[in-house]
């Protein structure tokens, strides 16, 4: 659990002291030394830490358990892996299939998750785990191979800042990190706390661009009730230990939603804090989000029935479901709300066309607009159509 965090502006705008330098000394001793103050207590689901060598799990820090989350045969990035802990967990989750991604910044760490490869690939007898060096807001910059191109090419005057820089571009381009929408979960524990807050809305984009459509981030990190006081930003032992750069917890949600992701939720909220700073609460949250509501809207004649509990509700879209009414939906919509994996389908019915619409044959559908599809016409009988709602239904405060 180890990324660079650099100077977040107080309200005073003075810092004493270089938060990027303490960050990373302090994990460094991390990966020698076990440091208890670093982690929250935390619940593994199953049994799959009992395999792993003592070092490791005395070694990474966290405060959730993002793994539980994870199903066989997927393909996971672990933003901020450490010691390795949660990436061996989900070696065994994910099976010979799947695929293992740890990212890290911290050479030690990355050393320390190295040594137990060929151990843990004894054990289950296959190897399905990589951890590569980067920084978890850049993941198309490969930073092993830009210190290779660095030892030939030193940068020893403002002149070769430009072909430095260069350099940069082309391996994001060309020898991306982790390609986009190349994996199917993203996970981390108590990491991206760590990131300089102008990085982090960089960051959640990475995190969206790495994804499968149809993919998921899970995170599990620090958050806090109200802002953070100028005492706990100014100081640097808040800082690397997981504090001073803890999200609100009503931000830390909208930065997936600005990001373009759906289905956003609380998977778990610790009740009791972790710490009380400052009157400020400090507490672990675990949240999904999906990505995949990127697209274009097509006619295929679908419908989706809200069950309730609630009156209406509306997803990130923008559309309105009332309870018990047959709302037409575009093809992209009816998939989303229908699939398995979805976050909605629990709360979903999906009633199909009577005769399948091919994707090439279907006309644009108009999500902006609110309508309800006449049973008839969901039976096939013949009928003029989907019936436009007027501005009054099905909007907050008047369902129809």
């Amino acid at each position: 659990m180890t990324e660079i965090a650099t100077n977040q502006p107080s309200t005073s705008n003075t810092v004493d002291y270089d938060i990027e330098s303490t960050v990373l000394s302090r994990y460094q001793e991390g990966a020698r030394q076990q440091q208890p103050s670093l982690c929250c207590p935390t619940e593994y689901e199953g049994n799959y830490t009992e395999i792993l060598p003592e070092e490791i799990i005395a070694k990474d820090y966290g405060c959730g358990d993002p793994t539980r989350y994870v199903n066989e045969g997927e393909t996971v990035v672990d933003l901020g892996s450490g010691a390795g802990k949660n990436c061996y967990i989900l070696a065994q989750k994910v099976g010979e299939s799947g695929k293992i991604i740890g990212v890290d910044f911290n050479d030690e760490m990355l050393t320390l998750a190295r040594k137990y490869q060929g151990e843990m690939a004894g054990k289950l007898g296959y190897g399905n785990t990589e951890f590569i060096k980067g920084k978890i807001q850049d993941l198309k910059l490969p930073l092993d191979k830009l210190q290779r191109w660095l030892q030939g090419n030193p940068v020893t005057s403002v002149d070769n800042i430009g072909e430095y820089e260069a350099e940069c571009d082309r391996l994001r381009q060309q020898e991306p990190l982790i390609a986009e929408s190349s994996v199917d979960v993203v996970i981390s524990n108590c990491v991206l706390n760590l990131v300089r807050p102008q990085d982090k809305k960089q960051l959640f984009g990475e995190i969206f661009r790495v994804l499968k459509r149809g993919g998921r981030a899970v995170i599990s990190d620090i958050v806090c009730d109200e802002d953070p006081t100028p005492k706990i930003m100014n100081d640097p032992d808040m800082w690397s230990g997981c504090i001073a750069g803890a999200f609100r917890e009503d931000l830390f949600l909208k930065m997936f939603e600005d990001a373009g992701f759906y289905g956003v939720e609380i998977l778990k909220r610790e009740e009791t804090p972790w710490q009380v700073i400052d009157g400020v609460e400090f507490r672990s949250m675990t949240v999904r989000a999906y990505k995949g509501k990127e697209g274009i809207c097509l006619e295929r004649k679908q419908s989706v029935v809200y069950k309730g509990p609630w009156k209406q509700v509306i997803d990130d879209d923008g559309h309105v479901f009332c309870r018990g009414e047959r709302m037409a939906v575009c093809d992209k919509t009816y998939n989303i709300m229908t699939s398995c994996c979805s976050p909605y389908s629990q709360d979903i019915i999906g009633i199909p066309p009577y005769e399948n619409i091919p994707l090439e044959e279907a006309e644009l559908f108009n999500c902006k607009t609110k309508a309800v599809r006449h049973a008839r016409e969901s039976k096939g009988s013949e009928y003029k159509g989907s019936e436009t709602s007027s501005d009054d239904c099905c909007t907050p405060g008047d369902c129809c």
